[in-house]
């Protein structure tokens, strides 16, 4: 019989490479939660406000993990599980070099929660524009941890704990707008200028046309094209 697949947090560390930590048991619940944030707009004599779509919020992913080191006895000589415990609470440390906690990747299946979005369900469903913003695994940082140590030796050793961790989402700006390919031409557009990203390339991307940079220059005040700083960014509004 196939022993089904471990789950895995993999740390980003900055300076080394990555280290996958495998969970000793599988979760046996995972909880997600996904928002949208909505303005309401009122206008006078309708029955209700209309929905504005603002932008999207934090997804989160709270779970429950399992350890247990009674498999090395339980007497005197036990050892500690906090062993194990302690290579998911450091993940809320700083690192020196990164001024920050490192960024985390947990991975299970093929069949992530995300995986089939855009796939239709019955012949002609299904929405291709959403296939990009598919996903195999949740990339995040991890946000709290609650430890809930259950089992101690005679000496008082921890053998048994559970900890209760929430892992936010983390995506960069180039990664969201990768993913994204927002396209339409008929609205007005915001564009961070990435590191060596020239003025035709923005232009092609939104206008179809690298021969349209002369707009996009003109309309942001850009007076050198070939010194554009990385993160600024532009308005590219509609061609008439």
């Amino acid at each position: 019989m196939t022993q089904p697949r471990k789950a895995t947090l993999r740390v980003e560390w900055h300076n080394r490479d990555a280290e996958d930590i495998p969970v000793q048991y599988n979760p046996t619940e995972l909880s997600f939660d996904k928002q949208a944030k909505l303005a309401e707009i009122a206008i006078p004599g309708l029955d209700s406000p209309l929905q504005q779509f603002v932008r999207g919020e934090t997804e989160k992913l709270t779970m429950d993990l399992f350890f247990d080191s009674t498999e090395d006895g339980m007497g005197n000589d036990a050892s500690s599980v906090t062993a194990q415990t302690d290579r998911v609470y450091q993940l809320l440390k700083i690192e020196r070099s990164r001024h920050a906690p490192p960024t985390l990747v947990f991975m299970w299946n093929q069949k992530f929660p995300g995986s089939a979005i855009g796939e239709p369900v019955a012949p002609g469903g299904g929405n291709r524009d959403l296939v990009s913003q598919r996903r195999e695994s949740f990339r995040c940082v991890l946000e709290s941890v609650k430890q809930k140590y259950t089992l101690f030796s005679p000496l008082g050793v921890p053998l048994r704990a559970t900890l209760t961790v929430v892992l936010r989402e983390y995506k960069t700006l180039g990664d969201q707008i990768d993913q994204l390919g927002l396209e339409s031409t008929d609205r007005t557009h915001s564009h961070a200028l990435r590191s060596r990203e020239t003025l035709a390339a923005v232009a092609h991307r939104y206008y179809g046309s690298a021969a349209e940079w002369r707009e996009v220059a003109d309309h942001n005040r850009i007076e050198d094209p070939r010194r554009l700083t990385p993160g600024r960014f532009l308005e590219i509004r509609p061609l008439p």
